[in-house]
């Protein structure tokens, strides 16, 4: 009896501990909930809202990039692809094995998309391809009923109706790879594709515009029920280029199957109408994906179609280069404008003959004959009396040596040699056979087309440091300085020594004896006046001069000469400057300058038939700028 009473107050206290217990931990959770519910209910209610509403961002429409005169080089167009989503089919293999029967699916491709599928949830698409035609996508909605969980989509993708035409200069896009990420949310999108070359690249965050949202409601695993609101993005901005796509087209036809390149642009303005690289490539197949066959195509074709000769591409000016020897011997005053120098075919320095491209020589010659018969006697003893410092700080005040500043990726400086560059990269001395060579062109001195270009464009417009670009719209903040405004900084060069320089030029085009006059414009009023230039790629022995060296079509290519020619047009009112390189063309004046002369006809034509276009429509034609000195 004893026992029974013991246990049962034992038990009470158990129980009364254990009930106590949960009676505290129902009142802490009670006092949770109540918290939770109440106190914090608005909180909650929130993040529950939160979980319920997905933002989702919209890629905007990108920007169109316009020649001056508003024909569309790159444009926004629908992209038709096809995506598979994993729930709903049966097999993923069963469904891949009949879509292959419609169009390409590559072992590559399939590898892809497992990989993708097994990442996401089953009920996310996954995209197989992209880019098909519009008889793919046919085809496919026809057999839907046999392809279960295959959906079709619709976006948009770059298209550049022109191909091959300016994709140099327009560059291309492509997914964005981890070294491209910014702050930018929509580069986080799927199948985003930012500028990778050209103005697609420089000019990028303009084209692109502004993300747009989408507010979706989602259950708990995240899967789409409704979308409850939609705000549109900001279109990127149309970008207006100086490019006239005419002249450009014409440029890329007159060059051929050369691999050449052409310059031309404004020398008031800086603007250019034409920078054409020949071979090119088609700027659509980047934007699709390249297969092995045409990366390989492209990559391993010795006339490199990939690069922009017209910026990138460094040659030996050769004879193009006389002219800048010429100025600095004027203006240093280690010649006057009638010195003669008398051209047997050579010239002794030392043991060394420097030949002249004349074998038989020129005779006497003076300044503007020297420019004119483009005379090797008469600029290696000029240069001689110069010094190739002098003549190196002159090339460089024309754009010669350093950047342009073009408003394009890639930009090459070419090199402008002297005694403190030789030491540095070449731990040599400077040798007096040096100067001679490089005076005329050859040796160290490189230059790109548009450097070429930019210095003719100098050279006649006064004497004004000109920089060239390719876009023209002030929302991407490039500054359009107008024609004949004095507002570019001079070269420092008098405009004496710069009128005798253009009458040098002057007989090279017009007077017999000239060594570009069979090229010359005979129309009145579109004279040109340039200057050929031929140069060498490799040293022409002695045993060849003796035996006779032998013409550029009897070499192989690589080491046939680069022919060069650069003008300006029309002589009597100078507006614009060219620059034509044809790498392993042979001569100057037999191969660039006739197409220099077509371009430039076709050029001042296009100027002419504008002029006539303002005139009948009671706008004023574009003032000129003449600076004749």
């Amino acid at each position: 009896m004893h026992n029974d009473t013991d246990r049962s107050k034992m038990f009470s206290r158990r129980a009364m501990f254990l009930g106590g217990a949960k009676a505290t931990l129902i009142g802490a959770l009670a006092a949770r909930m109540y918290y939770l519910q109440v106190m914090e209910a608005d909180k909650y209610a929130m993040l529950a809202e939160d979980n319920r509403i997905s933002i989702r961002l919209l890629a905007p429409p990108r920007g169109l990039i316009l020649d001056r005169n508003g024909v569309a080089m790159a444009v926004n167009q629908h992209n038709y692809r096809v995506m598979v989503v994993a729930e709903r089919s049966p097999s993923l293999d069963y469904t891949l094995d009949g879509l292959a029967r419609i169009i390409t699916i590559g072992d590559g491709e399939r590898s892809r998309i497992h990989k993708e599928v097994r990442r996401r949830r089953s009920f996310v698409p996954v995209i197989v391809r992209e880019n098909l035609t519009w008889e793919e996508v046919a085809r496919i909605e026809v057999n839907a009923s046999d392809l279960p969980g295959v959906v079709i989509d619709v976006g948009q993708s770059r298209h550049y109706p022109l191909e091959s035409l300016g994709a140099h200069i327009l560059g291309y896009v492509s997914a964005v790879s981890e070294s491209d990420l910014t702050d930018d949310p929509l580069e986080e999108l799927p199948g985003f594709r930012i500028g990778k070359g050209g103005v697609e690249r420089i000019y990028d965050m303009a084209l692109r515009g502004r993300h747009g949202t989408s507010s979706v409601e989602v259950n708990a695993v995240g899967r789409v029920i409704r979308e409850l609101e939609r705000r549109e993005g900001e279109p990127g901005i149309d970008l207006n280029l100086t490019l006239d796509v005419r002249l450009q087209e014409y440029a890329a036809q007159r060059l051929g199957d050369e691999s050449a390149a052409v310059v031309v642009m404004d020398i008031h303005t800086g603007a250019v109408l034409v920078l054409a690289s020949t071979p090119s490539f088609d700027p659509n197949s980047f934007n699709r994906g390249l297969t092995v066959e045409e990366w390989k195509e492209l990559s391993t074709d010795s006339r490199s179609p990939l690069s922009n000769k017209a910026i990138a591409g460094q040659f030996a000016p050769g004879s193009t280069f006389k002219m800048l020897t010429a100025l600095a011997a004027l203006e240093g005053r280690d010649i006057t404008p009638e010195m003669r120098v008398f051209c047997p075919g050579h010239m002794q320095l030392g043991s060394i003959k420097f030949h002249c491209w004349k074998k038989e020589g020129h005779g006497a010659q003076d300044l503007i004959s020297g420019i004119k018969n483009s005379c090797d006697v008469y600029f290696y003893e000029i240069a001689r009396r110069t010094g190739f410092e002098k003549i190196a700080e002159m090339a460089r005040r024309f754009g010669l040596g350093v950047p342009t500043g073009i408003d394009l990726p890639n930009e090459k400086s070419g090199l402008m040699p002297d005694k403190a560059w030789k030491r540095k990269a070449l731990k040599q001395p400077w040798y007096p056979g040096e100067t001679l060579v490089n005076a005329i062109g050859q040796g160290y001195v490189t230059a790109t087309p548009l450097q070429l270009a930019t210095m003719t464009a100098r050279i006649a417009n006064g004497g004004y440091a000109v920089v060239p670009h390719v876009a023209r719209d002030p929302i991407v903040d490039k500054v359009v300085r107008p024609r004949g405004a004095p507002d570019w900084p001079g070269v420092g060069v008098s405009r004496q020594s710069l009128a005798l320089i253009r009458k040098g030029m002057f007989g090279v085009s017009n007077e017999p004896g000239g060594t570009a006059y069979k090229a010359r414009i005979t129309q009145e009023g579109m004279w040109l006046s340039g200057k050929t230039g031929t140069a060498q790629v490799r040293r022409i022995t002695m045993r060849e001069r003796e035996t006779g060296v032998k013409k550029n079509d009897q070499l192989p290519w690589k080491e046939r000469d680069h022919a060069l020619f650069v003008a300006y047009a029309p002589d009597h009112n100078p507006r614009y400057s060219i620059a034509v390189v044809v790498e392993h063309g042979g001569g100057g004046s037999a191969v660039a300058a006739p197409i220099a002369r077509d371009i430039m006809i076709e050029v001042q034509k296009r100027d002419l038939a504008r002029v006539a276009g303002n005139a009948g429509s009671g706008e004023p034609p574009p003032p000129s700028d003449l600076r004749r000195f």
